[in-house]
């Protein structure tokens, strides 16, 4: 059976979460894995399944002009949470991308930003769309944002073979 990053990702918190800096190598990793989740500098402070809790820092490259945060790096930890939450409670063999985000701005958000998601994951058996709501919070337990982020959830596909370099001159 194909793999699926979900588990893999959850094993991996399990591994390095408790260990002093864990928590930042395994956010220095997950950035890897996905590069634009990694602009905003995330901060894994909790991941089970069903449940994530991502924070953003306080820092220039995440603010707009007017000095709040950004309303896109709001979006995108937003969407952090929610994937952690519903990827690391869903089995092997099962994959999930974003169809569609939505997010209302609730309060100007300012300071480090704090992504909850809670989902009860479904059974997944066969293709399927699943919302997931992700509330951004600021110092003072403010939503200051809330999104659903829809997910397409469904078996993983194997890879089509590619033919190799030359191979479809020699068919000729």
């Amino acid at each position: 059976m194909p793999s699926a990053p979900g588990p893999r990702l959850l094993k991996l918190w399990r591994q390095l979460s408790p260990l002093p800096g864990g928590q930042w190598l395994f956010a220095q990793l997950f950035s890897r894995m996905v590069p634009y989740s990694g602009s905003v500098g995330p901060r894994i402070r909790h991941l089970e399944p069903g449940h994530a809790r991502v924070e953003i820092p306080d820092r220039r490259s995440n603010r707009q002009h007017l000095g709040s945060v950004h309303a896109i790096a709001l979006m995108n930890v937003a969407e952090m949470a929610s994937g952690l939450a519903m990827m690391s409670g869903l089995p092997d063999g099962i994959r999930g991308i974003v169809t569609n985000i939505s997010i209302e701005y609730l309060k100007k958000a300012r300071g480090t930003i704090t992504a909850v998601s809670r989902v009860t994951v479904p059974k997944v058996t066969t293709d399927q769309d699943f919302d997931v709501i992700s509330e951004c919070l600021d110092r003072e337990q403010n939503v200051v944002a809330r999104a659903t982020v829809r997910w397409r959830l469904g078996p993983v596909r194997e890879k089509a073979a590619v033919p190799a370099a030359g191979a479809a001159g020699a068919a000729r």
